[in-house]
């Protein structure tokens, strides 16, 4: 294997292989909330299953399950912005098509690159500063909204997407030392708490048939599969290479929309999603040229 595929390979690789089980979880936990089972207890169920893989394989890796880092400024932040992302995503399963929230979820990275500008002063050219505006310019036509407002389900997509970028925003500031199991571990603690949180909102009492619990150990196993080849893809592979395989999670998402839900996006939700992927394979192959000029000059000079 390593003899014939380079480290940017493997990494693509695993990358997509991260994708898929990221995608997959999305239609376990949807199937499960539509097999009854309430969202908030669903979130809680998910979030102590796959906090306890992550505890064991801390412990596995002899590191502590606690570390003072995580009351640093720079992880709570993380963590508020995680239990955003993670809150409303979920709600957004639960509530919005398939297709709907996978394609807004992809306009992460487009926000990333927009916060790393604006609170972290990284430099961007006005081409992708262009692209930028495309790509959120394909989240309007898919959230669509009117003099009356944005669709409230759609709304939940939105701000989960926003959560998710602020955490992948403050995990560039995160420690080194955090192990990346103790990362799981913090990171699906929030997970049960944004379910505790949802629990304290809904009005129907609690409801897990066996059914739906069985399908979120499904949803477990597929979230901690794709959260270790992401870890690997980005460790292993040059991340302008391997960043874009991100896109492939929309893809699998369609395609279990399609198979799964019955869900038939129309012209608009399509329309949108390309002009989001487009702008974020664009801005991810400037900043990877950028890189590379940068890094030419550093050799070069004197």
């Amino acid at each position: 294997m390593r003899g014939t595929f380079s480290d940017s390979q493997r990494g693509s690789l695993f990358m997509c292989l991260a994708m898929l089980g990221f995608g997959i979880e999305d239609a376990f936990f949807k199937a499960a909330t539509g097999l009854g089972a309430s969202p908030g207890l669903a979130t809680v169920q998910f979030g102590l299953t796959a906090m306890t893989i992550y505890a064991v394989l801390a412990w596995r890796a002899g590191v502590r399950l606690w570390d003072a880092a995580y009351l640093q400024p720079r992880l709570l932040i993380r963590t508020g912005f995680e239990i955003c992302g993670r809150l409303f995503f979920a709600l957004a399963l639960a509530y919005t098509p398939l297709s709907t929230t996978s394609a807004i979820l992809q306009a992460a990275p487009l926000v990333v690159m927009l916060g790393a500008a604006l609170v972290l002063g990284e430099r961007i050219g006005p081409r992708r500063w262009v692209a930028m505006a495309v790509g959120l310019a394909g989240v309007l036509l898919i959230v669509r909204p009117s003099p009356a407002g944005i669709e409230a389900n759609a709304v939940f997509a939105l701000l989960g997407m926003v959560g998710f970028a602020g955490r992948d925003l403050a995990t560039r500031a995160a420690p080194a030392h955090v192990h990346a199991a103790q990362l799981g571990v913090l990171g699906f603690a929030v997970v049960t708490f944004a379910g505790l949180v949802i629990l304290g909102f809904e009005t129907a009492p609690p409801a897990l048939p066996l059914p739906a619990s069985l399908l979120l150990l499904g949803t477990t196993l597929a979230g901690v599969v794709g959260y270790s080849a992401l870890t690997k893809a980005m460790r292993t592979g040059a991340v302008a290479v391997v960043a874009p395989f991100r896109y492939f999670r929309l893809l699998v998402a369609l395609a279990l929309a399609y198979a799964v839900f019955g869900e038939r996006p129309d012209a608009q939700t399509l329309t949108g999603a390309m002009l989001i992927v487009g702008a974020g394979l664009y801005s991810l192959w400037r900043e990877g040229r950028a890189g590379a000029a940068r890094r030419s000059a550093l050799e070069d000079a004197p």
